[in-house]
Parts: C-alpha cells; sequence; structure tokens
C-alpha cells in the first residue's frame, strides 16, 4: 500500500507542493487602464502615429521626473545606446568598457562603430560591475564606460565617477532594468554623462517597443538629435512642423539628414502610453518594492539563499525590481548545485527559478570572430585597436553566473498569502538540500 507522502517531503520526491494557489493578476504586467487605451486610440484616430507632438510632451515629462535637463524618445532603447555611444566620441579603433554580464545591447552596437570592447567583472553579491576591475583595462582610446543597473540593482556610482573624471572618459548608464532605482538616495540615470534605457513590454516602465535617453549635456543631447531624429532637425515634413532644436553650427549644418543614417523616432502609440503610465509609475513600482521586500524577508537566514537587493541602510533600493534574481551559495547546501535547486523548486509550483542569469558576453563568437565590415579579420582588432579578447577563466564572477544565482517571481502586487506560499517553496527546498544529494 503507498503511504502519503509526508509534509517535508520535497514535491520532486512525491510530496506535496508548496504552492497550491496562484493569483494570475499578481504577475500582470504592464498594467494597462481605459485612460491607457484612451490615449493609445487618440493617436491612432487622429493617425499621428509618425508625429512628435505627444512625444515631446513625453520626453519632458520622463526628464522632469528624472530630474534631467534632456529626454529624448526612441523607437527602442538599443538604438539609444548607439546613439550614446557615438556621442560620446566612440569610433573606429576605439574602446568601449563594459560588464560581461548583461544583455547584449549594452555594448554590441560599439562593433558597428568599429570599436572594441573590453569586458570588465561583476560583483557576486550585485551582479553590476565591480568597480575595481575598471582602471586596469582603461587605455589610450578608452571614450567611456558602460554601466548596467542590473535586474534593478544601482551600480557603486560613486567610484566609478570618480574614474572616469580622472581619466577623462565618459559614462553612460543603461537603466533598461532599473527605472526608479535609487543609489544612497539618488535615481540612477542621473549620475552619468548620459543614460539610456529600454521601454519593450517587458520592462518594469513598459510601453511598448521603445527607448528614451536622458542627459544635462546640451551638446550631446544635441548631438543624439543630430544621429538620428533627422525630422525635429529643421526637414519640413507633414507629420511633424518645421523645428530647430540644435545650436551647435557644426551640428546644425547637417540639419534634414541624419549623421547616423539611423532613424529614431519613436510611435506615438508608444509615448502616449508612456505618459499615462508615468502618472502611476511611483506609486506601482512600490507596492512591486512591498512585495519583494516581504518574499525576501520571509526567506531572510535561510540557508544557500541571499537577497539580491541593497542593504537596508543603504538608501538604496531595486526601482522595479525587473529581471528579479536570487543569490545563491552552494557551500551552504552541502555543494547541491544552483541547477538541481531550481529542478526542485520548479517542482514545489514555481515556473520561474531556472539558474542564472544573461550568459557572459566575453566568451561569445560575435566578440571574438565577427567580421561586420568584411575585412578579413575580426571586427574587435579590425582598427587597429588593442586585442582586448578574452577567453574562459578570465571574468571568474560572470562565468560562474549559473552558479551564484537564479530566478524568483516579480510580484506586481503585494498579496502576503500568496507571497508566503512562493517563499516556501524557496525555504522548503533550501531546508531539505539533502534530500536532493544522492
Amino acid at each position: 500500500m503507498k503511504t502519503k507522502a509526508k509534509k517535508s517531503t520535497l514535491a520532486i520526491s512525491g510530496g506535496p507542493r508548496a504552492i497550491t494557489k496562484d493569483d494570475e493578476n499578481i504577475f500582470r504586467w504592464p498594467i494597462v487602464t481605459k485612460a491607457d487605451e484612451n490615449a493609445v486610440l487618440s493617436v491612432l484616430r487622429r493617425g499621428a502615429m509618425s508625429g512628435s507632438d505627444v512625444t515631446k510632451r513625453f520626453e519632458r515629462e520622463f526628464a522632469d521626473w528624472m530630474g534631467m535637463e534632456f529626454g529624448l524618445a526612441y523607437n527602442n532603447g538599443t538604438e539609444s545606446l548607439r546613439a550614446a555611444m557615438w556621442v560620446c566620441g566612440l569610433g573606429a579603433g576605439d574602446e568601449l568598457i563594459c560588464p560581461s554580464m548583461t544583455y547584449w545591447a549594452s555594448c554590441t552596437a560599439a562593433l558597428g562603430l568599429g570599436a572594441t570592447v573590453n569586458f570588465a567583472d561583476i560583483l557576486p553579491n550585485t551582479l553590476c560591475i565591480d568597480p575595481k576591475d575598471i582602471e586596469h583595462r582603461i587605455g589610450p582610446r578608452t571614450k567611456a564606460i558602460v554601466v548596467v543597473h542590473y535586474s534593478g540593482y544601482p551600480c557603486d556610482m560613486a567610484p566609478i565617477m570618480k574614474l572616469a573624471r580622472k581619466h577623462k572618459i565618459k559614462v553612460i548608464e543603461d537603466v533598461s532594468h532599473a527605472h526608479g532605482s535609487i543609489y544612497k538616495g539618488k535615481k540612477v540615470g542621473t549620475f552619468g554623462d548620459i543614460s539610456c534605457m529600454s521601454m519593450m513590454a517587458g520592462k518594469s516602465f513598459a510601453i511598448g517597443e521603445a527607448g528614451m535617453m536622458v542627459t544635462n549635456d546640451r551638446d550631446l543631447y544635441e548631438r543624439c538629435m543630430a544621429y538620428g531624429h533627422y525630422e525635429r532637425t529643421g526637414l519640413p515634413s507633414q507629420y511633424n512642423p518645421v523645428e530647430r532644436c540644435i545650436f551647435n553650427p557644426a551640428l546644425n549644418k547637417f540639419a534634414g539628414l541624419p549623421l547616423g543614417g539611423y532613424k529614431h523616432r519613436m510611435n506615438q502609440t508608444c509615448s502616449a502610453m508612456g505618459r499615462v503610465q508615468l502618472k502611476s509609475y511611483d506609486r506601482r513600482i512600490n507596492e512591486i518594492q512591498s512585495a519583494m521586500n516581504r518574499f525576501w524577508d520571509l526567506l531572510d537566514g535561510v540557508p544557500g539563499l541571499r537577497a539580491h537587493r541593497p542593504p537596508a541602510k543603504s538608501n538604496s533600493t531595486m526601482g522595479g525590481w525587473y529581471n528579479a534574481r536570487g543569490l545563491y551559495r552552494a557551500k551552504e547546501l552541502g555543494g547541491l548545485s544552483c541547477e538541481k535547486f531550481c529542478e526542485a523548486v520548479r517542482a514545489e509550483g514555481v515556473q520561474v527559478c531556472n539558474p542564472g542569469a544573461n550568459g557572459p558576453l566575453h566568451l561569445h563568437p560575435v566578440f571574438h570572430d565577427a567580421d561586420l565590415f568584411n575585412m578579413g579579420k575580426p571586427t574587435m582588432i579590425s582598427f587597429g585597436q588593442r586585442d582586448v579578447r578574452q577567453g574562459p577563466g578570465t571574468l571568474p564572477a560572470s562565468e560562474s553566473i549559473n552558479d551564484i544565482c537564479y530566478g524568483i517571481p516579480w510580484f506586481k502586487l503585494d498579496r502576503p498569502s500568496i507571497i508566503k506560499s512562493y517563499a516556501q517553496a524557496y525555504r522548503k527546498v533550501a531546508e531539505h538540500a539533502d534530500q536532493l544529494m544522492d
């Protein structure tokens, strides 16, 4: 006769699942209201998708929310980063420093500019660029450092900015994971020379396939405009009135044609939704933070599991907690692999628990072998730059990503009973890890 599984038995071994009920609304995102729908429909009904009147208002409101002087909307975050690299002076033979553990859009456009990427390692407890792994990478052709506030965790900007100023190089903040995150009392995206972010449908500030750039430097703003916003530099258009927004004579002479040959205009259905979303964003991320902190508070002290969030007294926050992660310490669980841990958590009813995050870019063939300009050799070394390509073993923290972190639920609503059941799934597996060691 088959005996009933004990409550402490893991689900993967035949025990009961920790999660027995769910609330689909707790994960629904973005939150779309009638106000969003009406704003988008207004643009559609007047055929203004390719205009800029709504977008200009959104840019101003978003820049004000960030506490920045200039905002410029983009068709996606990837293009905003490409433009930022170019306006910071990155060109053929130059170098860009970027963390290896990030999404490819943080740096891959550098290759299209004829530059190379010198990858830096991350800190295992923050998953952000290690400030101590930057300075030795700076060379005479280094033009900028890209910092990524990974999964919403703010980079340690103070030493990074001090280092950048010392060497007279620009800092580009990639805020795609961290809209509204706070570093020592101030929004991320307000420390570097220029900041860029994705606003695609999966982000914490989600308005469609869209992006944004903010800066306090008018020259960088005007160069971004000249690079890919040709209709806003003085070209007559049936969609937009003639505008003279560039005052730098060296740039203004190119009015009407994009210097980069790119078209960066945001679809106004996105900017219309963005204006509505911005009004509720602070309130919504406050609830997300309450929910996510509740989850981690319930797991405080559980062996092997660490919260991926700033210390309580750091005056820093995780913003919207995009791409939420947990930190894993196998030694505390008898050496149980992160992969086996995640498999057992999924069996408890958690669908999003997988080991790792983005793969380390410094090992990808694109940054070793790709010949984008058909020059007969890899673009990373095609224009006389130093060969900074790195192989296995060079960035140990980035290369261990599948062993040191894992996915956790991204709660959009603070529902204590539901969150408690999810936390119990992780606790149950960690506290009974010995059942998985055979």
